[in-house]
């Protein structure tokens, strides 16, 4: 079955590489990160990974044309991405970020009409870490080596303009069963009949192969039509392969290729996505600047 992604607005996909289409060459708006990537973490079983910047071709059917953006040969896509930047990608920086409230249901999430950001995924994809890191913050969102910490649909307001949304985890196998079930419905409750949602964050474990409960999630969003971006977290590290593993020990970017491929056939294009790291704010940058696309598109139309 083929499913038609439609974002509502624009997204972007993010790759730390140079890439060109057709036969123009595009830059990149950034300078490229460094390219020796390492995790201060403890106990965790992971090796330091080196990405080392590379130029590809990538066809055009690949690459995210905002609305209105023309693709000239001064057209530019951002640092590591499959997204061209548009005029509409100003006002980026965050000055001010607030917690307001957590909610259970859609219908009792604030009323003020502004444009939103969901962010969702597997418990302990890091989620809460991610939003911090996005603003700045070492503990507006409350991070937890424990996963399935956030339970209710938290609000945060930015700049006094937008939201950021920090959305339960799913797939949290140690909590009642019952309580995964709220969960899942006021979350998805909240997806298919919030008007004001501009775009889903799909937070995914960039250091490990695809697990099929993101893949069933992603598959399940463009079913539904909800526009999306796939945040490729953990992307400084490279889990270590063990006895008897096919696929352990892959770098972050294959990973996020092989998960490419698998969600391939769910879509008619293919889903935007964005490598981060939480230790080395790799894609902050970029997360936000795709948001101001986003944002400002949407608040124009």
């Amino acid at each position: 079955m083929v499913v038609l992604h439609l974002p509502r607005l624009l997204s972007f996909s993010l790759s730390r590489q140079t890439y060109s289409i057709s036969k123009r060459t595009l830059t990149t708006l950034l300078h490229p990160p460094k390219s020796t990537l390492t995790t201060s973490e403890p106990n965790l079983e992971v090796i330091s990974t080196t990405i080392t910047p590379k130029p590809q071709t990538l066809s055009l059917e690949n690459i995210f044309i905002p609305p209105n953006t023309n693709v000239t040969d001064n057209a530019r896509i951002l640092n590591g991405s499959n997204i061209l930047l548009s005029n509409y990608a100003t006002d980026a920086q965050i000055i001010q970020a607030d917690f307001v409230k957590s909610s259970v249901r859609f219908e009792d999430c604030p009323s003020d009409g502004l444009p939103e950001f969901a962010l969702v995924g597997r418990s302990n994809v890091g989620k809460s870490s991610l939003l911090n890191s996005i603003v700045r913050r070492k503990k507006l969102a409350l991070t937890s080596k424990k996963p399935g910490k956030t339970q209710l649909i938290n609000h945060f307001r930015i700049n006094d303009s937008w939201y950021l949304v920090d959305l339960p985890g799913y797939g949290y196998a140690s909590a009642p069963q019952e309580l995964r079930k709220d969960w899942d419905k006021f979350t998805k409750d909240y997806f298919l009949n919030r008007s004001t949602l501009v775009s889903v964050f799909l937070l995914i474990d960039g250091s490990i192969p695809a697990k099929k409960i993101d893949l069933e999630y992603a598959r399940w969003l463009g079913e539904n039509q909800i526009p999306m971006t796939i945040i490729f977290t953990k992307c400084d590290k490279r889990k270590k392969k063990k006895n008897g593993e096919k696929n352990g020990g892959k770098k972050p970017e294959d990973n996020v290729n092989d998960f490419q491929e698998l969600i391939r056939g769910y879509f008619e294009t293919v889903p935007p996505w964005i490598m981060t790291s939480n230790v080395t704010h790799e894609g902050r940058d970029e997360v936000l600047l795709h948001m101001a696309q986003l944002r400002n598109y949407w608040l124009k139309h």
